[in-house]
């Protein structure tokens, strides 16, 4: 199955509409208040083929429900501290459930079992001062520690240059790149050349 591709931290319509155009095939959305990236405005309508994520840290199960639908997104990224059955809850009713985890050297692997029925994909983030879009990537060997089946996506300080490293890398279980803060003129606004080239290296 070849590596996917999402962009995540999208907050401008225009710049929405021209990223779509590109065809990523995830395209993210930061709903947590605090975030530069705050997604403030209505989704506009773009192309089917490109799911559309809600991140969001420490929600209520209401509230998230709530954005998911008024929204129509696809799929829920959960970046706070939730546990495995607020995990659980969301799954049963029906969405598709990413849970991230910031990584350091320090991460402790086996803390993953207990999500491994509660979500369908793993995100793997630099573990810094913010939940998410922190610029640095971490050391990707300690991927190596991770021995479950559930697919993931990497994330963390990814441009344009560490998705060839990536790709060359052949990671096991890898499902998706996720790319924010390296592709951005400013928080929240992408830029499109840039875009343009990440998709080309991981869809071609």
């Amino acid at each position: 199955m070849s590596v996917k591709i999402k962009i995540c931290g999208m907050k401008h319509p225009d710049n929405i509409n021209e990223l779509a155009a590109l065809q990523p095939d995830l395209m993210g959305f930061i709903f947590y208040e605090p975030s530069k990236r705050f997604m403030e405005n209505k989704i506009p309508n773009i192309d089917k083929n490109i799911q559309k994520v809600g991140v969001f840290v420490n929600q209520t199960i209401d509230g998230v429900a709530a954005t998911v639908l008024s929204h129509q997104l696809e799929v829920i990224q959960l970046h706070g501290e939730e546990t495995p059955a607020y995990c659980r809850r969301l799954k049963e009713m029906n969405f598709t459930i990413i849970k991230a985890f910031s990584v350091d050297a320090n991460f402790d692997f086996s803390i993953l079992k207990a999500y491994q029925n509660a979500c369908d994909y793993f995100l793997f983030d630099t573990k810094g001062a913010l939940p998410g879009g922190n610029g640095a990537v971490f050391d990707w060997k300690l991927l190596e520690k991770y021995n479950l089946n559930k697919p993931f996506f990497l994330s963390g300080g990814i441009g344009v240059e560490e998705i060839d490293t990536i790709l060359q890398m052949n990671i096991h279980h890898l499902y998706a790149i996720d790319c924010n803060s390296k592709l951005e003129t400013a928080p929240g606004l992408k830029n499109i050349e840039s875009c343009k080239i990440a998709v080309n290296k991981v869809k071609l």
